[in-house]
Order: structure tokens, then sequence, then C-alpha cells
């Protein structure tokens, strides 16, 4: 487990990031369910509408996987596992919870699936 001086502040970190992810998602139409931004069928250049959904679809994708790992790191703080390597068993080191709080791995085991 992370430090205890630091588990209350990565924790607080990680519900923010949740948050903002979820913001982002709903200014894309995406958030709650939602099927994305809707265009006007009308318009003239229809290769530009299809080329804004694909962007707009594309980084919605990365929202989401993004907002799977923060909540994923979520439950691991209220199973007790956090900051705990989950290929190998062993402490991340602080650093890395700094850096990336969402890590699953250390920075071998991530280097090694490379």
């Amino acid at each position: 487990m992370a430090s205890e001086l630091q588990t209350p502040d990565l924790r607080a970190l990680l519900e923010q990031e949740r948050d903002d992810l979820k913001t982002q998602l709903a200014e894309l139409g995406f958030g709650d369910g939602g099927a994305g931004l809707t265009y006007d069928s009308n318009f003239a250049d229809t290769s530009q509408v299809t080329a804004e959904r694909g962007e707009a679809e594309a980084l919605a994708t990365t929202l989401k996987e993004t907002l799977v790992e923060v909540e994923h790191a979520l439950e691991k703080f209220d199973k007790g596992d956090f900051g705990k390597c989950e290929k190998c068993g062993k402490q991340i080191a602080e650093a890395r919870l700094e850096a990336m709080p969402a890590s699953r791995f250390c920075i071998e085991c991530a280097a090694a699936s490379r």
C-alpha cells in the first residue's frame, strides 16, 4: 500500500480525475449513455461532419478507457490493494504512483510487457 500520508492525497487526485473525465465525456455528448454530439444532417460539408464525428468518438474512447483505469484504481483503494503491482505483487514506487496514480504495474513489470 502507498504510504499513509500520500494515500488520501492520491485518492483525492483520482476522484478529481474521475469527475473531470465524466465532465469531458458529457461535454462530448457521451456522458451517462449518450451517443455523442448531434450534427446537422443538412450541413453542406458532410465530409467535415464525418471527420469531426470520428475525432469526437476517438477522444471519447480514450476518455472512457482512462475512466475505467481510474475507477479500477479507486476500487483497489476500497479493497486495500492500492499501490500493489497486479503482476508481481510488489509495491509500486511512490514516484510512479504520484506521476500515474492509476498505475496497475510497477515500472519493471510495465517495461517487461512492452
